[in-house]
């Protein structure tokens, strides 16, 4: 089938973006509380009323106890990984597709990453992958819920508790998100939430940590302040800690933000619901695994391409996408993360190769072999865009041209 390179009746303005207002959901809401910040001369979390607002408001949201505001996802990971006050050397147990902020912190702590393979359709980690990971030296686990598609957290914890490990929920793309009718990083012991900006809800930069667990809270609460108690007796700093600390700014837009979430992310799980049922009968092409009891918040659409079927799998079909004018993402990231170099060649502190120097050889195995699932994973995945405001005759649009690409060739691909 020759392939028409572009149609003149055809709808080819850009789809929404969550990088400019096309795609965001700022009003007067965030207008009226930024406002009340700079009439107030007090930008600084410490002594602002913001953040404490801020931190009230997600809680609520959450279904948590405590939640610690901070300047990024990054710091958020960081955060809820040295609240654990781990040793050096101790192993972490990781994702293979990630993000690089969510494995810098672990490094900055002196632990070693142990990657996990995934589950091949929904590129999560799960309980039975995490367990070949697992050593006397693992002391905490931390699950990325990939794309806002919930891990099956049950078996996951019931593995921690068998071997007395702490988890870290990784939910920087899964607000709202549930598993088994609880919202996502409240199961663990902790979660780490992202508000960057292209996040469910955003603040350009930002973040916050959740837990139940007083003494895990106090930690992180520190931790962002420099290891310095604000309001306590006696301060000081009691240990190694940076500033990550939000401002009132970024925590007066997040309040807005998150009034605004629930019927955002609503909007979009109805849009993705649309998109997979237009799509059913494409031959090729399959929607997103979601479990029957857990809730995807669809931070993206991760649709699943058969190469066997759509000729030149995710890369072709992505480029023939780019004719209508639809920007995707083949594989996500385009190799995994233990391929990275700062991983890969251990580029860390100079020429010292530390904490990598305190691993086992098993630990930064990265052979092709222990890995299938994450392989398979970014093979057949193409991340599609998705916002809030995005409306159905954008996903029909989408659907449409999905339908048209993923049955024709690229130019050289056929005659």
């Amino acid at each position: 089938m020759v392939y028409v390179a572009s149609e003149p009746d055809r709808d080819v303005s850009p789809l929404p973006s969550d990088q400019d207002a096309s795609g965001r959901s700022f009003g007067v809401e965030e207008l009226d509380l930024l406002a009340e910040v700079i009439a107030s001369g007090t930008l600084t979390a410490t002594k602002g009323p913001q953040t404490p607002a801020l931190e009230a408001a997600a809680a609520a949201l959450l279904g948590t106890t405590n939640v610690v505001p901070c300047s990024s996802g990054t710091a958020a990971v960081h955060t809820a990984i040295a609240a654990l006050d781990l040793e050096p050397g101790d192993e972490v147990i990781t994702t293979s597709i990630t993000d690089m902020g969510a494995l810098s912190p672990i490094l900055y702590q002196g632990l070693i990453p142990v990657f996990a393979d995934v589950d091949p359709d929904t590129g999560n980690v799960t309980a039975q992958t995490i367990a070949d990971r697992i050593s006397d030296r693992t002391k905490a686990i931390i699950v990325t819920h990939l794309f806002g598609n919930a891990v099956d957290m049950d078996p996951v914890m019931a593995l921690a508790q068998q071997h007395g490990v702490f988890v870290i929920e990784d939910a920087a793309q899964a607000l709202l998100a549930e598993d088994g009718g609880r919202q996502v990083g409240t199961i663990g012991h902790l979660g780490a939430f992202s508000l960057q900006q292209g996040k469910h809800a955003t603040t350009g930069e930002g973040g916050f940590v959740t837990t139940d667990d007083p003494a895990l809270a106090r930690r992180s609460r520190v931790f962002v302040n420099k290891a310095w108690p604000y309001g306590e007796a006696n301060p000081d700093h009691e240990f190694l800690a940076l500033n990550y600390r939000i401002t009132e700014l970024q925590s007066a837009v997040a309040r807005a933000q998150l009034a605004k979430l629930p019927a955002a992310v609503a909007h979009r799980i109805a849009l993705a619901d649309r998109l997979s049922t237009t799509l059913e009968g494409v031959e090729g092409v399959r929607a997103p695994v979601v479990r029957p009891d857990s809730r995807h918040v669809y931070w993206r659409y991760g649709l699943l391409v058969d190469d066997q079927v759509v000729a030149g799998g995710p890369d072709g079909l992505a480029a023939r996408l780019r004719a209508f004018d639809i920007p995707s993402g083949p594989r996500y990231i385009q190799k995994p993360a233990f391929r990275c170099k700062v991983i890969a060649e251990q580029r860390t502190f100079g020429d010292s190769r530390w904490p990598f120097t305190l691993a086992r050889p098993e630990a930064v195995d990265y052979a092709d072999e222990r890995f299938p699932g994450t392989w398979a994973a970014l093979g057949q995945v193409l991340v599609l865009p998705l916002n809030e405001r995005f409306t159905e005759a954008h996903v029909d649009r989408l659907a449409e041209a999905i339908a048209t690409a993923s049955t024709t060739e690229s130019p050289g691909e056929g005659t």
